[in-house]
């Protein structure tokens, strides 16, 4: 809002009248006086009817300037703005198209309620208009409109005015049709307004070639949300957009990286289309980094996404990413991140001579990030490792201070990676112990010190320097100091027995530090009650730090990968995470690659909704907050036999239980381990017996008969753990029910060298209370190289946790190797209980009961079932049809479903002969559970 400035009623007197004037000159000066003392912030509101009377006029620059008062001040004069309603009417039916182009522009930016209706009969007019210009005008205007009043718009019918213009003869028409309702689109997810099918693209595309650069973006932004129905148009989609990689607007570029990365997916790898894209997607890419700093910046981070997804379009550019000495310190940053990612063992020396050149540069930020990249080289490329730690030494041997102690810090993260390789320089290391005053450093040191004290004469005396000063230590050189003592405790007891004494009291009795308190008791219980045991936990065999630790999380990057060239790709968030009210945004994904004919039309809906995507497996990393990522933090003590669990009402949304089994499940897990134990959920509708009135009523009159039920749908089985994560373990599995009991249906594969026995599950808290209902019956070793079956019995009673998504299953399996987790996303349908069918009556009172907003609506595209074929195979899954009717040629189902915690959901099924897609509405309490359901709807029906 601008800020407003006094001005004098001399000033207003004066300006009123010249603005009155019979002199068109004099009128015209006026109201430039008057727009610059608005532009200033003086209050000229005033002068509001003397201003509207010079609307009056043929002279288009005139005009112009009155329409921009009129913007500035119809909000605050709501009913003075009225009167230039007639105006406008007159104005959209003016002979000259510039001056019909002004006045629709001019009515979307004034955003005023009351006079919204009397617009839209000349934004009609102008949507229809013979001129382009206007044309195009007025499409952006529906957008604005839709902004005000969204009911308005979609009862005047402009919504289907502006489909019909995706099939204008005028390219910016189109573009501009597209970027309309593509705004709509966002405020309304599932709205569906750009139902785009091979026609309307072929017209988009045609389009694109003639349009203006922005109009291209918007073309190119709406054709990565379309998924084509097989790899051939993918293709032929792919070789039409790539001409606008040569485009001089970089933002026209990145759009149409993003079509390409998107439609690559579909693609097989092995076609030599697909290697003939990867070659010309790097040259506009490697364009981008010769434009102004910021235009690079952008470009580097977006870079940075697609080497995570695709390195081999820029394995052969290393070189453009090597900094100059005038980069500013963001760039300079961003390229030595992609670098990294870069790196391998063909062009590793390259990448290290010019590393270690950044190394002696002045800028301590920039040569500190140089020093861990060089670790980051040693631990990614093997063959490289012994280079690296050679450029670290002699950068040690600069007796720089702050490259000494990033050094070590790398050096740490090398020695983990390859144990029992490099040791030999802990010598150099230690004779700059001295030099040493920031906490990672120290940290690093220290823990060097502690792993390797027996091949260290003195680690007692350098530790015990350390420990003189403990309490002005950092929080995390403390903990590290403890456990290093403890270490030299246990490999010499009896040199260190007084320091290990000392460090204990320092930490438990004299802290403040909870943290430090608590590992000081843990290891003092330790190696008071079994010296045996505090060896096997504190010197146990660390696993090997992986290469890659900064990777983005594989469906964020997709995510990712389908924002390209807007905020989302330069902040690496998904645009939920930083656009206020963004409930309703819609998780983008990458379609799924197939060499065949099937449709893939619906990216949103995930592997939960049947796995029908092979590549789309389930997480292995756990995504609720790591909770599974700590096994202090998954209770996995043995199942509770003292009564039926006590009623619960909802959701619960606590923390996890720490050390839930005690100190003992710190070592080791019960192998009797079952059922998890907790509240079950009872979230039951409202009342069902509500007075049934009028209204739909009628709609119950015709039954329809519904055929004899089809079998369940189960998933086919996915991967859920690999081997490579689990020591060999794989874990492959689905969902099912069967006569009412859900199970998990697992197969164990051994593909490590070593018989695995004693095998036992554990679930983490989850949306529905999901147990095991008795223990992992594996009942013969399982030898190398050997498969098993086993089916798990699972309950509904166990602890409640609402996971996102709602889905959502985190699993921890024991076997004699280790503890292993994974997190997979189960069918809502296998919850979907038997006595799920409802009365009629019950069915209309529920639905007249529950409130609108908690209705959503889905599209299922390519189906071609009828109706009652789809009924059939929905009852099979517990999907009951109460009614049906036939209205103009199309069956209305109206269904109802029950879940085992006893929410109910109600669906109404739309099915039109001829045309493959159904529209299905669903009414719930619960309305977060509506996605999952629909996702259900569509694996049930496509398979």
């Amino acid at each position: 809002m601008v800020c407003s400035v006094s001005i004098c009623a001399g000033e207003i007197f004066e300006l009123k009248a010249e603005l009155n004037s019979d002199k068109k000159e004099k009128k015209k000066e006026a109201v430039k006086k008057v727009i610059a003392s608005m532009t200033v912030g003086k209050d000229v509101s005033a002068l509001f009817p003397d201003v509207v009377n010079c609307m009056q006029t043929d002279n288009l620059e005139l005009k112009k300037l009155v329409y921009l008062y009129l913007m500035n001040y119809a909000k605050s004069q709501p009913d003075m703005a009225i009167m230039a309603v007639n105006t406008f009417v007159k104005d959209c039916e003016d002979a000259n198209p510039l001056i019909r182009a002004l006045a629709v522009r001019t009515m979307g930016c004034i955003r005023v309620d009351k006079i919204t209706e009397y617009l839209c009969e000349p934004l009609r007019k102008c949507l229809k208009d013979e001129d382009p210009y206007v044309r195009k005008t007025a499409a952006v205007c529906v957008a604005k409109l839709h902004d005000i009043n969204a009911q308005l718009v979609e009862d005047q019918g402009f919504l289907d005015t502006l489909k019909d213009l995706i099939s204008d003869s005028n390219p910016m028409v189109v573009a501009n049709a597209v970027a309309a309702l593509s705004e709509i689109a966002e405020s309304h997810p599932n709205s569906n307004l750009l139902d785009l099918n091979p026609q309307s693209i072929n017209k988009l595309l045609t389009a694109l070639n003639e349009c203006t650069e922005w109009g291209q973006i918007f073309i190119l932004d709406c054709l990565a949300n379309y998924t084509p129905r097989d790899d051939r148009e993918s293709q032929s989609i792919c070789e039409r957009v790539t001409p606008r990689l040569s485009h001089a607007n970089s933002a026209v570029v990145l759009s149409a990286v993003k079509v390409l990365m998107k439609f690559m997916e579909m693609l097989p790898k092995d076609l030599d289309y697909y290697g003939t894209l990867l070659k010309k997607l790097a040259p506009p890419l490697v364009t981008l980094l010769s434009a102004e700093p910021e235009l690079q910046y952008v470009a580097l981070r977006n870079i940075n996404l697609i080497v995570q997804k695709r390195p081999e379009i820029l394995k052969h550019e290393m070189k453009v990413f090597f900094v100059k000495y005038n980069d500013p310190i963001y760039v300079k940053l961003e390229k030595l991140d992609i670098m990294i990612r870069l790196a391998s063992q063909a062009n590793i020396a390259q990448v290290l001579a010019e590393l270690k050149e950044y190394a002696t540069e002045v800028d301590v930020d920039f040569v500190r990030k140089a020093v861990r990249a060089i670790g980051r080289c040693a631990i990614k490329v093997e063959q490289s490792a012994e280079r690296c730690v050679s450029t670290l030494l002699d950068l040690i041997q600069t007796k720089v201070n702050y490259v000494v102690q990033e050094a070590i810090v790398v050096i740490k993260d090398i020695f983990r990676k390859y144990p029992n390789k490099y040791e030999s320089v802990i010598a150099t290391l230690c004779e700059n112990l001295d030099s040493l005053d920031e906490p990672e450093a120290r940290a690093a040191m220290i823990w060097i010190v502690g792993e390797y004290a027996e091949r260290i004469d003195n680690a007692d005396e350098l530790l015990e320097s350390f420990l003189e000063g403990f309490h002005d230590e950092s929080t995390q050189v403390q903990l590290q100091l403890l456990t290093a003592i403890v270490k030299l405790f246990l490999k010499k007891p009896t040199e260190t027995q007084e320091l290990v004494q000392q460090v204990l009291s320092l930490a438990t009795q004299d802290s403040d530090n909870p943290d430090l308190r608590d590992r000081g008791y843990i290891y003092w219980r330790l190696l008071s009650t079994d010296p045996v045991a505090a060896k096997e936990v504190v010197l146990a065999e660390k696993p090997l730090i992986s290469e890659e630790t900064d990777l983005i999380e594989p469906t964020l990057l997709e995510e990712l990968i389908c924002h390209i060239g807007t905020l989302a790709s330069v902040y690496h968030k998904p645009p939920s995470a930083f656009v206020e009210g963004s409930r309703g945004v819609m998780h983008k994904r990458l379609p799924a690659r197939t060499g065949s004919g099937e449709s893939t039309e619906s990216p949103d809906v995930g592997t939960a909704a049947g796995g029908s995507a092979p590549e789309a497996a389930p997480s292995i990393i756990p995504s609720q907050g790591d909770l599974l990522g700590d096994l202090l933090n998954l209770d996995m003590a043995p199942p509770t036999t003292t009564g039926p669990p006590p009623p619960n009402t909802g959701m619960q949304m606590g923390g996890m239980d720490l050390l839930g089994g005690g100190l003992d499940s710190l070592v080791g897990i019960s192998h009797s381990m079952g059922a998890g134990f907790g509240a079950a959920p009872a979230v039951m509708p409202a009342s069902l017996n509500a007075p049934v009135g009028g209204g739909l009523g009628d709609l119950f009159d015709l039954g329809g008969g519904v055929g004899m039920p089809m079998g369940a749908y189960i998933p086919p089985k996915t991967v859920w753990l690999p081997a490579m994560k689990a020591k060999g373990l794989e874990i492959s599995g689905t969902f099912a029910r069967r006569a009412g009991v859900i199970q998990m249906e697992l197969i164990l594969t051994n593909k490590a060298m070593s018989v695995m026995t004693d095998f036992a599950i554990q679930f983490n808290r989850n949306s529905f209370g999901l147990a095991p209902a008795g223990p992992l019956q594996v009942l013969t070793p399982l030898g190398p190289n050997q498969t098993i079956e086993v089916s798990l019995p699972l309950s509904t009673v166990g602890p409640v946790m609402k996971m996102d998504p709602l889905n959502n299953l985190q699993v921890a399996v024991k076997n004699n190797i280790d503890v292993f987790y994974f997190s997979c996303q189960y069918p809502i349908s296998m919850l979907f209980v038997e006595d799920g069918k409802m009365e009629r009556q019950v069915f209309l009172a529920t639905w007249k009961d529950i409130p609108n907003d908690n209705e959503s609506q889905f599209q299922i595209k390519d189906c071609h079932l009828n109706s009652d074929a789809a009924s059939s195979k929905l009852q099979g899954s517990n999907i009951f049809t109460i009614a049906k009717r036939t209205v103009e040629g199309q069956d209305m189902l109206y269904m109802s479903i029950k879940l085992s915690n006893g929410i109910w959901v109600l669906a109404e099924l739309r099915v039109q002969a001829g045309n493959p897609n159904y529209t299905i509405s669903l009414k719930c309490r619960a309305p977060e559970v509506s996605q999952c359901v629909f996702q259900c709807y569509e694996a049930v029906l496509k398979n």
